[in-house]
């Protein structure tokens, strides 16, 4: 039974699967380049771990055990021992594609590796390798103790054994996956969100409602928990262009091609809520004042 993972990456993503996969029972080596990023990725699992327990959701007891559970490392061999692999590296091609073609000859034979990507094609990513049959895509949700939802990319040539294993290392840490049967740009949830985001955005750079009455549109029209603009925000504007125009470059598909409004954001630094401006003002950040 599959019981070792190792999570490459400590940042914001890594450190939530880390801390997801530590909670189920996992023992988690989290791997990343310096002592100081790995300490920050520890932090944030204590963090979540103490507000969990604060509201009840775990015991205190059970936060200490799953700390315990994460093994921080700055060495990448100590990634040859698990069972399953994720990298959680920024999405970067060139860095993620060199990354699991170093992993692909260190880990055994059985192990499967995991791209965590929003976007970027997985049978691309697996060409780097000498066995793309055991690499696939897993694109958890942020923040991961929250958001359900896992997506599972199958490359072109990703196995039905690989995938399988990782249908079942998500759902044992309590996700509900869907599989993207099919390498398309952007899998499902990114491409979805991507085309309602642009067209969003287009609306609001004519003048055809604001950013307030459009998000406000999805949210009782349609039941969204959050307007397209506001997600936009949430995710980080730079993010989400960087996304679309992903998508646009591989399918020519128009509906994906970012607004000119959404580049001028960008380079003016209104990346959302985490710069305090983007569609929507978010006072609560200092940067907004």
């Amino acid at each position: 039974m599959a019981t070792k993972l190792a999570v490459i990456g400590a940042g914001l993503m890594g450190a939530g699967i880390a801390q997801v996969a530590a909670q189920a029972g996992w023992e988690v080596t989290l791997r990343d380049v310096t002592d100081e990023a790995l300490a920050r990725g520890r932090a944030r699992i204590e963090e979540s771990l103490t507000r969990f327990a604060a509201k009840g959701r775990i015991t205190e007891a059970d936060a200490a055990a799953a700390l315990e559970r994460v093994t921080p490392t700055t060495d990448l061999d100590a990634a040859s021992e698990a069972d399953v692999v994720v990298e959680a590296v920024p999405e970067l091609f060139d860095v993620k594609s060199e990354l699991l073609a170093t992993l692909d000859g260190l880990v055994k034979d059985s192990a499967v590796l995991a791209s965590n990507t929003s976007a970027l094609p997985i049978t691309k990513l697996a060409a780097a390798t000498r066995h793309p049959e055991r690499v696939v895509g897993t694109h958890f949700f942020s923040p991961v103790p929250v958001m359900a939802l896992c997506e599972l990319v199958r490359g072109h040539r990703t196995s039905d054994e690989t995938l399988a294993a990782a249908r079942s290392f998500a759902e044992s840490l309590g996700k509900t996956c869907i599989v993207v049967e099919r390498d398309v740009a952007g899998f499902v949830t990114t491409r979805l969100i991507s085309a309602l985001v642009m067209e969003a955005a287009a609306l609001y750079e004519s003048g055809v409602a604001t950013a307030e009455d459009i998000d406000t549109a999805c949210r009782l029209g349609f039941g969204h928990a959050m307007g397209p603009l506001a997600t936009a925000d949430l995710t980080g504007v730079d993010i989400m262009l960087h996304a679309s125009e992903n998508i646009y470059r591989e399918s020519r598909d128009g509906k994906f091609a970012p607004p000119e409004i959404m580049r001028r954001m960008v380079d003016a630094g209104d990346l959302g809520r985490k710069t305090g401006r983007g569609f929507h003002r978010h006072p609560q950040n200092p940067a907004a004042s």
